[in-house]
């Protein structure tokens, strides 16, 4: 393992290895950070499933109240009035699906979110394993593949954000920066919160939120008692 830099060792000397309070975590995560960027803050929960069983997959989105804090490049794909709404929602490019296919073969990656009507999927499908290792396939789970192109945009836009457990039954997501104030960054991170725990798979036996964990970019992470996000 690499050694800790000194900033990283001082800021983690002040995180007991303990849960904490979500304000509490949070005013430690801010306090912890050291960079000369604006960091984002994310949640780590470990959950009580097994994501090898395809019924206990977990997995979601969410618009937080508050953004991430990001600026999001939205691609549509789709065609007619549907272009429009796309326009009007604010995406940053909206093209058809012989377009963006022809682009994206050529090396175009200029986006961070793909949106898609359901009738150009069977296009998108021949630049699956460009999008898909990188996250950006549209899903109708995930809400990208949708006629409603324009709540979509707007959605992914206003801060919406996708969650799905890994292989280690995890699940890690962004709830804004470090810039962010305490009660933006506890508001974004119980709204998440709330969204894994509705997410929950019926057949999910015992307990469900094993530990949850807030960080920033660079810094050390920190222990949130359950209770003081809600969680049942």
């Amino acid at each position: 393992m690499a050694r800790r830099g000194k900033k990283y060792r001082d800021a983690a000397a002040k995180v007991e290895r303990r849960p904490y309070a979500l304000e509490e975590a949070l005013g430690l995560v801010k306090g912890g950070a050291f960079a000369k960027f604006d960091e984002t803050v994310e949640v780590s929960m470990r959950l009580g499933v097994n994501p090898r069983h395809a019924d206990q997959m977990v997995r979601g989105t969410v618009v937080l109240p508050h953004g991430t804090g990001k600026s999001v490049k939205v691609l549509t794909v789709c065609e007619g009035e549907a272009q429009k709404q796309a326009e009007e929602a604010g995406s940053d490019f909206v093209l058809t699906a012989e377009d963006a296919v022809a682009k994206i073969q050529g090396g175009w990656l200029e986006f961070d979110a793909v949106v898609a009507t359901p009738d150009m999927m069977r296009h998108l499908s021949k630049v699956g394993r460009v999008l898909g290792p990188r996250g950006l396939m549209p899903n109708p789970k995930s809400g990208t593949v949708t006629q409603d192109v324009g709540t979509a945009v707007g959605d992914i836009k206003s801060g919406r954000v996708e969650f799905r457990v890994d292989k280690t039954a995890i699940i890690h997501a962004p709830v804004g920066k470090i810039s962010f104030s305490l009660d933006k960054l506890a508001e974004n991170t119980r709204s998440l919160v709330d969204a894994i725990q509705k997410a929950k798979p019926a057949t999910a036996k015992g307990k469900y939120v094993h530990t949850i964990f807030l960080c920033s970019t660079m810094g050390p992470g920190v222990q949130v008692d359950p209770v003081s996000v809600d969680v049942k």
